[in-house]
């Protein structure tokens, strides 16, 4: 296997999935769209190009490796640090986690790719596609999304659509608020009209919990949330935070909590849950990563969320 940047990372403690083992198919933010809320920072690579970013031959054979460490998991997730349909190899990475193990494998995408060919047939094969609607409209998924050139709003919907009527999988739809963007009576109204063409299996309402890309994106209040899923969505769900057992993950690991932090900012409760651990350990290893510059903590809401500063660096200590 080949050395170097490491595609497969944690488990990671989940508000929607549990224990997931995260897939990371496409270099660091690399992307067609450049959310005003993103939690890993601006688009570096803002492309819509399908291409073999990753090879899936290293894919493959760090996820066996993981796999046959025996984490106690509730899904394999492609995920990570970009959009992980841009990926070419996405069918056949899919197929081999599945030939793996009897894990369900989930496709945590922001859909824009649904109605391509090669991209509906991967997702296919997939236990549960998580895909994003988060505009009821072409000028708030402007404002929100920020896509590619050439990307239109209709039709990135109608690839949604498409891909529902063909898939026997479910679908959870993930919409995610900003105050003051997609957070009216309005907009969640136009938004309730086109995921009912989607017959989604379960309807996700989240807003802003970790720093974003964009610091004007604010969160909505959980009052807010609360009063658009009563009025608006009832059957809709505020993910929370799961109490999970992590006996299986095991004490801290400077390699992979880095390899966490690159993908998802954490607090230090949160590294703490998934590394079995009390508060105190994961707040040293964190003030020792902190400095030697390879992470920094910023504060969302009255929270102190850790990540990365590095993407490509690992500490050897």
């Amino acid at each position: 296997m080949r050395k170097g940047r490491q595609h497969i990372y944690g488990p990671v403690i989940s508000r929607r999935l549990g224990l997931s083992l995260g897939v990371d198919l496409v270099p660091h933010k690399t992307c067609d769209y450049d959310c005003a809320y993103c939690q890993l920072g601006k688009t570096s690579k803002w492309t819509r190009k399908i291409a073999p970013y990753v090879p899936p031959e290293d894919i493959i054979d760090e996820l066996k490796v993981k796999l046959e460490s025996g984490p106690r998991l509730d899904y394999v997730t492609m995920a990570g640090s970009g959009e992980p349909t841009l990926n070419s190899k996405l069918e056949r990475i899919i197929c081999a986690a599945k030939e793996l193990s009897n894990l369900p494998v989930a496709v945590l995408t922001n859909g824009s790719l649904l109605g391509e060919p090669d991209v509906s047939r991967a997702c296919l094969h997939a236990d549960l596609v998580l895909p994003s609607l988060d505009a009821g409209d072409e000028e708030t998924f402007l404002k929100v999304n920020r896509p590619c050139p050439g990307i239109r709003f209709s039709e990135v919907v109608a690839g949604m659509v498409g891909f529902r009527e063909r898939y026997e999988g479910e679908i959870w739809l993930e919409v995610m608020l900003v105050e003051g963007i997609n957070s009216s009576d309005q907009s969640i109204e136009k938004i309730r009209k086109l995921a009912e063409k989607m017959h989604p299996e379960e309807a996700q309402l989240n807003t802003v919990r970790r720093p974003p890309s964009e610091p004007s994106a604010k969160p909505v209040s959980e009052k807010r949330l609360q009063e658009i899923r009563l009025s608006l969505w009832p059957d809709a769900v505020i993910p929370g935070d799961r109490i999970i057992d992590a006996s299986a993950v095991g004490s801290i690991d400077n390699r992979e909590l880095l390899s966490v932090l690159r993908r998802r900012p954490c607090t230090r409760s949160q590294i703490a849950d998934l590394f079995k651990t009390n508060e105190i350990v994961a707040l040293k290893e964190l003030s020792r990563l902190t400095d030697k510059n390879l992470v920094i903590s910023e504060q969302v809401s009255g929270e102190v969320f850790y990540r990365a500063l590095d993407v490509e660096k690992d500490d050897k200590s």
